[in-house]
């Protein structure tokens, strides 16, 4: 009989707990704001309007091993299992005729350095390392500083 009061007063307790919390938090946002603003979890917010994809204009980049930034839009280029739109241009078959940046070599090697015949499984899918380059302010402060020269002391 004891056992069973405990177990009732525990499952009273716990019930009484979450049903504060929630008085105390209406929405469930934890009472952290985001990089979404004070919106809370259940509600969906009007998107972002897109930002604007500047054209032929390269910009360098701010550390050694960096992917290279998309230098134009890629709104519905494919990019899945069966397909990938970016090898229209870019592959090393068309990238000359195409007027386009060659792919790596580096994407033509496996896990063992060994060269393939074909594009790397790991490396086919390009949105995973490579993004459009467009004009936008940092979501969040950043202090970093490129680095001018690698240099051993």
């Amino acid at each position: 009989m004891k056992k069973l009061i405990v177990a009732i007063l525990s499952v009273g307790a716990l019930i009484a707990g979450v049903a504060q919390a929630e008085l105390n938090n209406p929405g469930g946002t934890g009472g952290l704001d985001s990089l979404r603003g004070s919106t809370n979890l259940e509600d969906t917010r009007p998107a972002d309007d897109f930002k604007h994809t500047p054209k032929d204009q390269l910009v360098e980049s701010s550390y050694v091993y960096q992917p290279p930034l998309i230098p134009h839009q890629i709104r519905n280029y494919e990019v899945s299992l069966n397909a990938n739109k970016c090898l229209a241009c870019h592959s090393w078959k068309n990238a000359k005729e195409a007027g386009a940046t060659k792919i790596s070599v580096t994407h033509y090697m496996n896990r063992e350095d060994a060269v393939l015949a074909d594009m790397s499984p790991r490396r086919y899918f390009c949105l995973q390392c490579h993004v459009p380059q467009v004009d936008a302010q940092p979501l969040v402060g950043n202090d970093f500083e490129r680095v001018d020269s690698l240099r051993t002391e």
